[in-house]
């Protein structure tokens, strides 16, 4: 059986992103319980907003094709998102707008997204760690056909959460993010079957 296939991502496009640095704690997790995880960073693939007049004129943006094919050789998302005004970041909006498209005539729309699993997660400076953000994502996510498990972990006060390694200070918090990736590796072995 040959181990699941994982993508992570932080939703930011901050150098020193606290989701990016959740997301390769939980893709961590992913790996001790036998997925093969990519860690990538959004910001690495730079596209201009999502236009249908662009998209027309010039097909899929270049970087929009690299970002989908990954998205196309993995079954899972383990996704960090940080909280912009109650809601996910426009990174990772126009992200998935992108990736969400048919490269040609006859591919329909999502199939890059639907039936792939995923985890979410956030943390945020503020009190409730991005909660608020992922009731919307874990909304958006559903309706694109992907299948989200049904735990989840919001981290408050991001700028005390961490430590200068990237790891959280609470052993605690960190086995639970750890957990998340390791839950979604077991899920997709499940599948795998």
């Amino acid at each position: 059986m040959s181990a699941p296939r994982i993508l992570a991502f932080g939703g930011s496009l901050r150098r020193d992103s606290y989701n990016q640095k959740l997301a390769a704690i939980a893709a961590e997790g992913a790996r001790e319980a036998g997925a093969e995880v990519t860690l990538i960073k959004l910001s690495d693939f730079p596209m201009p907003l999502f236009d249908q007049d662009l998209e027309a004129s010039h097909g899929m943006h270049p970087e929009a094709k690299r970002l989908k094919e990954l998205f196309l050789s993995h079954q899972g998302l383990l996704i960090a998102s940080p909280e912009y005004n109650s809601s996910y970041s426009a990174a990772l909006k126009n992200a998935i707008d992108w990736v969400s498209r048919g490269d040609s005539p006859d591919e329909p729309p999502i199939s890059a997204l639907a039936g792939k699993s995923a985890v979410i997660m956030a943390t945020s400076p503020g009190g409730l760690g991005g909660l608020r953000g992922l009731v919307k994502l874990r909304m958006l996510l559903g309706n694109l056909g992907i299948t989200l498990l049904p735990d989840q972990i919001a981290i408050p006060s991001a700028f005390q959460a961490f430590g200068p390694d990237g790891h959280l200070v609470d052993p605690k918090q960190e086995a639970k993010v750890k957990a998340l990736g390791a839950a979604l590796a077991l899920h997709l072995k499940k599948q795998l079957v």
